[in-house]
């Protein structure tokens, strides 16, 4: 849905600044929760950003700028990785591990789904608080995580033909290329994952309160676990600890082939393509992923507890060191994967997000706003810097398919005729504008932010145009 917002997009608004009446309400990846104004918060808050505890007057609410500056620094962050010169000319902070362990690039999808967590028991709140039913809610969770899944399923599926040369067929036609790719169309994916864990986190933080989430969230963890590394895996018979470094053997690849893999039907492999064993948004392992969206949820409760900002701040930041710490002593035995999602991992990047965002509300919501003391001159400042964020933020499905169908294209669909042969747009572009000047890693690094930045130039006119997009 596009809203046009009633008033002009906020800046960085000042921690004490009343937000409108409305509430809060949210769309995709701005809180994950069921907001109002059919995705939009009735066209006055384009941000999603959420509204917390009383600001003085009966009524009011304070927006939590850091939100959106956080979950803008999330999908810039992902497009940054995502879009390299060259993929074999990565520094290795903006590569994924191979398996085991763990690099920043690594925090970014589990940071994102931190922050639908916190926007999702924060919007549900504010609705329940205007006297949404229950019902209405429960609607509007499987419709926007509904739409979310099928977002994703079409941007897997895009440009809706293959490309390239097919197999068995010389000269294929229209209708080959268009069957051809649908039995090449990848089932899981980034937004697929989002809208399912959504769903149930969601609906958790609906039907349940603070003690049950926690246990509910102890308790996948610990099945995870126990699934992972005692289970037998079927196909070898091997227990799961002793298939752990083999991304083909553990437990989660057999249920990705079992469930995706639907070639013996002849329906096609829809697992990751450069796999085709295993994917790294695979069945199994979207399991824990809920539990990292409902460490969010349990820190939105903290949020937005009518406390002063402070002793938010405190013991958002003392718990998130605490939990991180523990994620990395269960690593020792049960290591930290992203691909898997293990347990350890959801500790590990759960408890630094919890400090990432608690940096970003010291910094921007919780220094103060009066430029007269010390203090609210460093917010201000900090504000100032964060602005493209909060432009990235408020826009966050925007960025994300948009930038995935213009990868898309230019890294495989568009070719330009050189001397050696066609090549990709980007891949021409790439050797002409970077790779002819720059040593290899900076060019490929270079090439990555200038996608970063063309993208916040494509969002700065539409918030500039007062244009949101949310489901």
């Amino acid at each position: 849905m596009i809203a046009g917002a009633s008033a002009p997009p906020p800046a960085l608004e000042a921690p004490g600044r009343p937000a409108p009446a409305d509430g809060a309400g949210h769309g995709f990846g701005g809180a994950g929760g069921a907001g109002g104004g059919g995705g939009a918060t009735g066209g006055a808050d384009p941000g999603g950003a959420a509204r917390h505890g009383p600001a003085g007057a009966a009524g009011t609410t304070r927006r939590l700028v850091a939100l959106d500056v956080f979950r803008g620094m999330t999908v810039a962050g992902m497009l940054l990785v995502n879009d390299p010169g060259s993929w074999g000319h990565i520094f290795p902070p903006l590569e994924h591990a191979a398996w085991n362990g763990w690099t920043p690039t690594d925090l970014i999808f589990p940071f994102f789904l931190f922050i639908v967590g916190i926007t999702t028991h924060l919007s549900l709140t504010a609705r329940r608080a205007r006297g949404a039913d229950d019902s209405a809610l429960v609607r509007q969770i499987v419709r926007r995580g509904g739409v979310i899944i099928l977002l994703g399923l079409l941007l897997s599926w895009f440009p809706f033909f293959s490309w390239g040369p097919i197999p068995g067929h010389a000269d294929p036609g229209a209708v080959e290329r268009i069957v051809d790719r649908l039995l090449r169309v990848r089932g899981p994916g980034i937004l697929q994952r989002i809208g399912l864990v959504y769903i149930v986190a969601a609906l958790l933080t609906l039907r349940t309160g603070l003690r049950a989430q926690v246990v509910v969230t102890a308790g996948i963890l610990l099945g995870y676990w126990a699934l992972l590394t005692i289970v037998p895996v079927p196909d070898s018979g091997l227990p799961g600890w002793a298939t752990e470094t083999v991304p083909q053997g553990t437990l989660a690849a057999w249920v990705d082939r079992l469930v995706l893999d639907w070639s013996g039907w002849g329906l096609g492999n829809h697992i990751w393509a450069l796999s085709k064993t295993w994917d790294p948004e695979g069945v199994l392992s979207t399991v824990p992923a809920v539990a990292t969206t409902m460490l969010g949820v349990i820190a939105g409760r903290w949020i937005g507890a009518d406390r002063p900002i402070a002793e938010r701040l405190s013991g958002l930041m003392a718990v998130g060191g605490v939990v991180a710490a523990a994620g990395c002593a269960w690593g020792w035995v049960f290591p930290i994967n992203k691909t898997l999602w293990t347990s350890s991992y959801v500790l590990l990047s759960g408890g630094l997000a919890a400090l990432t965002l608690g940096v970003c509300l010291w910094l921007i919501d919780g220094l103060g706003a009066d430029s007269r003391h010390a203090a609210g001159r460093v917010a201000a400042r900090a504000r100032r810097w964060a602005q493209p964020f909060v432009i990235f933020g408020v826009n966050p499905i925007v960025a994300f398919v948009g930038s995935d169908a213009m990868a898309r294209l230019i890294y495989s669909v568009i070719t330009v005729p050189t001397a050696a042969g066609p090549v990709p747009l980007e891949t021409a572009i790439y050797r002409t504008a970077y790779a002819s000047w720059l040593e290899p890693r900076l060019a490929s690094l270079g090439f990555a932010i200038s996608f970063v930045l063309v993208w916040l130039g494509v969002l700065t006119l539409l918030y500039r145009r007062e244009i949101f997009v949310k489901v």
